[in-house]
């Protein structure tokens, strides 16, 4: 079986914007952006990802946990 990935980076260009929340400026997925996710993890529960899809969803859930954590650095500091 052939493994496919996909660079999380390659989302940021497009997927990716800074929203200000209250005094803060967090990262935040594009309406695109989530509205795939959200797609996405609807076809793996019902185990009916492709392959690309599968990559897709791994590099969108391994930016999520980076912004997740840079996110909580800035919420943090105020």
């Amino acid at each position: 079986m052939i493994q496919v990935m996909i660079s999380p980076q390659s989302l940021l260009e497009t997927g990716i914007k800074v929203e200000k929340v209250d005094s803060l400026r967090l990262f935040k997925f594009t309406d695109d952006l989530q509205s795939n996710l959200e797609d996405l993890l609807e076809k793996n529960k019902t185990g009916s990802l492709t392959l690309e899809e599968e990559a897709e969803l791994n590099a969108i859930g391994e930016l999520d946990r980076i912004f997740t954590y840079l996110n909580s650095l800035l919420v943090a500091e105020q």
